[in-house]
């Protein structure tokens, strides 16, 4: 899986619990002063994974803030940007002379380079925690003017819309769920995170064309594939309703998928012939008919489906899933012969 790293302040006493996360703050490479109500009992977490070009940061602690002086700044200067999505609590951010509120499932975006105030509190006083997951971007990773990046220094930008929500997904999955990729993902990955971030500042910034047209593409066509994987089921899904959907041609979406292995049309039929594989071999749906599953992936038509299936993993869709079942009878009968043997 992922490499990640975790400090959990609960292995202390309370006591000294707040100290802790004053040591790790002042190794990070851009340090804070922080303060905190709770400097008597600090119950914090942050798990670091690290994905090549970025860096990512999920952080549970109880309400603080926290300052980055000019001292600080001249004392470690990371050239680092900061762009933090706040998943619980309410915040305010401030660089530069701006001041924002962030509200949950919304982005802040900073320079570490610069002095900044932030204010991260929690909003449920019997769980008095606040959530964030932060992006660590170096100041040479990011392919944006940077004359331009402080008209969003403490700023809020949207997380639940447009590009701003695919980042805001992808950055609650990996962190989420780091078990389901490997290592040798994390740069990928971080590449993807990179694109989707430079995309979201640059229409910020209303300056889209200063996104490096391979970056765009990257961006959209992660954007498209996301699109794909969530109406999947629809029977209506099809390369015309992909590109309604995104404001572009067929002939553009054909074009931004030239570098991939597949079409559009192939990639939503291998994705669907998945989903079915999937659900076929599955024990809890083993009463479904197969046409049943196959109508909830977007294969209404029984003869097509079973053609399709065929063609794609060499059996029918009966015979794949009666398969499955004969493998897995065998498995439990030697399992329940190794479980009942004589004890030693």
């Amino acid at each position: 899986m992922l490499a990640r790293d975790t400090i959990d302040t609960t292995v202390l006493p309370p006591c000294e619990r707040f100290g802790m996360w004053l040591d790790l703050v002042a190794r990070t490479s851009a340090p804070l002063r922080i303060r905190s109500a709770h400097s008597d009992d600090f119950a914090a977490r942050a798990d670091f994974t690290d994905l090549g070009p970025v860096q990512l940061v999920q952080y549970e602690y109880p309400s603080l803030d926290a300052t980055r002086t000019r001292k600080l700044v001249r004392q470690s200067d990371p050239e680092l940007y900061i762009l933090a999505l706040t998943t619980g609590g309410i915040g305010t951010s401030s660089q530069d002379g701006r001041r924002s509120e962030i509200l949950a499932g919304e982005f802040t975006f900073y320079d570490g380079s610069r002095p900044h105030d932030v204010c991260h509190h929690a909003t449920e006083p019997e769980r008095d925690q606040a959530t964030s997951i932060i992006t660590l971007i170096p100041h040479a990773a990011l392919p944006l003017p940077p004359q331009r990046m402080a008209a969003l220094y403490g700023g809020r930008m949207s997380g639940s819309e447009g590009i701003g929500a695919l980042l805001a997904q992808f950055l609650l999955q990996v962190t989420g769920h780091p078990e389901q990729y490997h290592a040798a993902d994390a740069g990928r990955l971080g590449a993807v995170g990179l694109d989707l971030a430079t995309t979201m500042l640059g229409r910020h910034l209303v300056a889209e064309d200063a996104v490096p047209t391979e970056v765009r593409r990257r961006a959209l066509l992660t954007q498209v594939q996301a699109y794909i994987h969530r109406h999947l089921g629809e029977v209506t899904l099809d390369p015309q309703v992909v590109a309604d959907a995104h404001h572009i041609s067929v002939r553009s979406l054909h074009r931004l998928f030239e570098g991939e292995d597949a079409t559009v049309a192939s990639y939503i039929r291998d994705l669907r012939l998945a989903r079915c594989q999937r659900d076929l071999t599955d024990p809890a749906l083993r009463n479904q008919p197969v046409q049943t599953i196959a109508a909830r992936w977007g294969f209404p038509h029984k003869a097509h489906f079973s053609r399709a299936f065929k063609a794609a993993y060499g059996t029918t869709p009966q015979e794949h899933r009666d398969n499955a079942s004969d493998l897995a009878r065998i498995v439990n009968r030697q399992a329940s012969t190794v479980n009942s043997g004589p004890a030693d």
